[in-house]
């Protein structure tokens, strides 16, 4: 393979400059001639029926152009198409604290605000279901349409003779963890501007991660042709998962603006996006292992409770992904698991960087730490007897294609000084690690999975210029910088020569969105097709022109040339021009499709993905034994990549997945007092880890060259978070020789721990008494006879 000129070297970003300097544009920043303001009035109680509502004081305010309630939007979306129980503002129902109830549009949001305050709303208050407990016990649901009360999704899975498995092992483990749920904490706070044109054209500006599927639901609710509607992603403030689905306020600035004819601009508060939510669900597991004395894994059996909050959002998709990811790292001879996903009164849970996966991996990465001390073997150790090889299939049918898990743990373990330092660390200091393994994409689309999952569009000018069309939404992770690398690297130019117009559903090819890790894989193995479909028509010409065999060319540095003697070359502007003589204008489209993957089962196709990457994480804890206060001195982190096709853009998602699991391991937390209410609205009170608290983060590159990846690549954006949080939670208990089954480990939590009192509150998590359905046992990958 010839060496990259820009793939895999080191250089900036090419919106770095823009970015820094303040030059970026984010929904906020819009301003339209004649703008009105939006404000939303949203419910106090989290559960209540709507018995009237009164708009006229409303709309008798001066500067009040028009006002909306529940009943204007009736049509109700959410992402997934079985999962449509949202709508734009609550109808009949208010089902949380900060549900909306209506909408207005002023002059400016200050007279908004007053508007909201004088819409006269009558409740009639129902019993408001606030744990996965009460969700469980209550004799009414929240939505009707559930089959059990308040059980969204019930899954129970068996792969394997789990009963011979256990009884197979030496050792056999039972635990009960607890993960605590908590935001996404963009920096950007969630906006929306829309615009009604007189010829009945809507145009909507947000910054959504996931530009297809809102332009999509727009046409949907709002009763309009899709062909009439555009959405435009600005420059995106941050994402990581809260972003990814469609939200209420872009309908009603939508439908405001329809009823004004007016531009309409929403911005919601700090404490409107902690209600607002989708952030990550709490979740209660009970793990059950099996073990022979050597180590060797001999069962699995997980069982986990999801408070999904009110709304469905991705959770039939988390439900299974709480179970489906969890033996991508093991071996493992038989596995079993069942998950409900309840919904409570609260603001709905949805994807947050490793979506569903960081949970159950804190669980399993914990208990197999016990295992290890049990059976007296070394952590990593342990682990290095049961790794999961390349070229494999998992019980549940998930297809490993490269895997450097291996090389990533040895990188953490010499780094670290593992094995010179673990065993000999004062009372106080520890060590921890832990591993895991994420998706790069899913393999299946939510809707249409027969069309390709994203598309890209290069055109060439004459005069030497390229632009790069996609659907893909750049929300700070790179993918327009991957974009701009690839096409330059195959036409031989450099990146800050491509134009990137990305985000913007009337001009750029359908891409799903920027989730699930998917644009680097899928939107660049698109844009690898579309620009090796030019390079192939460049070449053609040349190779007459030079009289030099087609297969003897290469691109660099602005010219065609003959790789055997380089002095033979003409520039890249002639070869366009002597192809855009011969074809025509010159533009090509690169589309990408999946392989079909995954069991015949019902859910299999959920946490299937072409390729899977693998992470370790060894972290080293100091904890202050009088007052329980936890500091994470150092995280050494590798990742296996695949490739790095910019290595300090990859080495940046790794030390922004470090720093968030960081923040769920010792701080934060979204949680509701017996109201509902967020006991931790703004960031004042919401605790993230600031850069005192930041440790130094040491990150390695795996590269195992992934043979679907582009040009070897895999996802860099969420997998590396997954092994953070156990690590941490496994080096407090070498640091203090207690073990937390749960998280945050904040001060309170590990000094109650150090000095338990009769009053302090009981560490023993229960597990709520639910009946699963009698488990499917599909057909193991062997039985099969699955083909690699």
């Amino acid at each position: 393979m010839k060496p990259h000129r820009i793939i895999g070297q080191r250089r900036a970003k090419i919106d770095a400059v823009e970015k820094t300097t303040g030059a970026a544009l984010y929904t906020d920043d819009l301003r339209f001639p004649r703008m009105l303001y939006a404000r939303l009035l949203r419910s106090v109680h989290a559960h209540a029926r709507i018995k009237s509502i009164n708009l006229q004081p409303a709309l008798e305010l001066p500067g009040v152009e028009s006002v909306i309630r529940g009943r204007d939007l009736p049509e109700k979306f959410g992402v997934l198409p079985r999962n449509q129980d949202e709508t734009a503002m609550a109808i009949d129902r208010v089902r949380y604290v900060g549900e909306p109830v209506a909408a207005v549009a002023a002059l400016d949001e200050a007279t908004a605000e007053r508007a909201c305050e004088l819409i006269e709303v009558e409740y009639e208050m129902l019993p408001a279901i606030l744990t996965i407990e009460d969700a469980i016990e209550a004799e009414q649901s929240i939505h009707d349409w559930t089959r059990k009360p308040n059980a969204h999704k019930v899954v129970s899975l068996e792969f394997g003779e789990i009963e011979q498995g256990f009884a197979n092992a030496d050792l056999i483990r039972e635990d009960v963890f607890f993960y605590e749920g908590s935001n996404h904490a963009a920096l950007e706070q969630h906006a929306a501007v829309a615009q009604y044109d007189p010829e009945g054209k809507l145009t909507v500006w947000s910054g959504t991660q996931v530009p297809h599927y809102l332009h999509r639901a727009l046409s949907n609710v709002l009763g309009m042709p899709a062909n009439r509607i555009r959405v435009v992603v600005p420059s995106v403030g941050g994402g990581f998962g809260g972003k990814s689905e469609p939200f209420g306020f872009e309908f009603c600035v939508a439908e405001l603006a329809r009823r004004s004819g007016r531009p309409v601009k929403i911005s919601l508060t700090r404490e409107e996006v902690f209600y607002t939510h989708r952030g990550r669900h709490p979740v209660k597991m009970l793990l059950k292992t099996g073990v022979r004395r050597d180590g060797t894994l001999t069962a699995l059996s997980a069982r986990a409770f999801l408070d999904g909050g009110a709304f469905s959002s991705f959770g039939i998709a988390t439900a299974y992904y709480v179970g489906s990811l969890l033996p991508l790292t093991y071996k493992l001879p038989a596995y079993s698991f069942d998950g409900v996903r309840l919904f409570t009164n609260k603001p709905p849970c949805g994807p947050k960087r490793g979506h569903g996966a960081p949970q159950p991996r804190f669980a399993w990465e914990i208990q197999l730490d016990k295992i290890a001390q049990d059976l007296d073997i070394d952590p990593i150790e342990l682990r290095r007897r049961n790794l999961v090889e390349p070229n494999s299939m998992t019980m549940n049918s998930l297809r490993i294609s490269s895997c450097g898990l291996k090389e990533c743990l040895d990188r953490v373990t010499e780094a670290s000084g593992w094995n010179e330092r673990y065993p000999d660390l004062p009372r106080g200091k520890g060590l921890g690690v832990a591993v895991s393994a994420y998706l790069s994409g899913t393999a299946t689309t939510m809707w249409h999975p027969q069309l390709p999952h994203s598309g890209v569009y290069v055109q060439l000018d004459r005069l030497g210029g390229v632009a790069v069309f996609c659907g893909s939404a750049e929300i700070g992770q790179g993918s327009d910088d991957l974009l701009a690398g690839i096409v330059a690297e195959e036409l031989g130019l450099y990146p800050e020569d491509i134009r990137v117009i990305t985000g913007d559903t009337g001009i750029t090819p359908v891409d799903l969105g920027s989730y699930s890790s998917r644009v680097t894989f899928m939107s660049g193995n698109a844009a690898i097709a579309a620009a090796t479909e030019l390079r192939a028509k460049l070449f053609e010409v040349t190779a007459e022109k030079l009289q030099v065999p087609v297969d003897r060319l290469d691109a660099a540095d602005y010219c065609i040339f003959d790789r055997t003697n380089p002095a033979v070359s003409i520039p890249y502007v002639d070869a366009v021009v002597l192809a855009e003589a011969r074809h025509g204008t010159l533009g090509a489209t690169g589309s990408y499709f999946p392989p079909k993957l995954g069991g015949d089962y019902p859910g299999a196709v959920i946490g299937t993905s072409p390729a899977y990457s693998f992470s370790a994480c060894v972290a080293e804890v100091s904890v202050d034994l009088e007052t329980g206060q936890v500091t994470v001195d150092k995280l050494w982190v590798a990742h296996d990549c695949g490739k790095a096709l910019n290595p300090p853009v990859v080495e940046g998602q790794i030390q922004g997945c470090a720093y968030m699991g960081l923040g769920e391991a010792i701080l934060e937390a979204q949680t509701f007092d017996k109201r509902g209410l967020h006991l931790a609205p703004s960031f004042l009170e919401y605790q993230l880890p600031t850069s005192l608290e930041t440790p130094p983060i040491e990150v390695f590159l795996v590269e195992s060259d992934d043979p679907e990846g582009p040009y070897g690549a895999k996802e860099a954006g969420e997998g590396p978070e997954n092994p953070i949080v156990p690590a941490i939670s496994n080096a407090v208990w070498r640091a203090t020789g207690i073990r937390f089954d749960d998280v945050p480990l904040s001060a309170e939590k590990v000094y109650e721990a150090l000095f338990p009192t009769p009053a302090s509150p009981s560490r023993k998590i229960q597990m709520p008494d639910y009946q699963f359905p009698e488990p499917l046992r599909p057909a193991t990958p062997e039985a099969r006879r699955v083909k690699l």
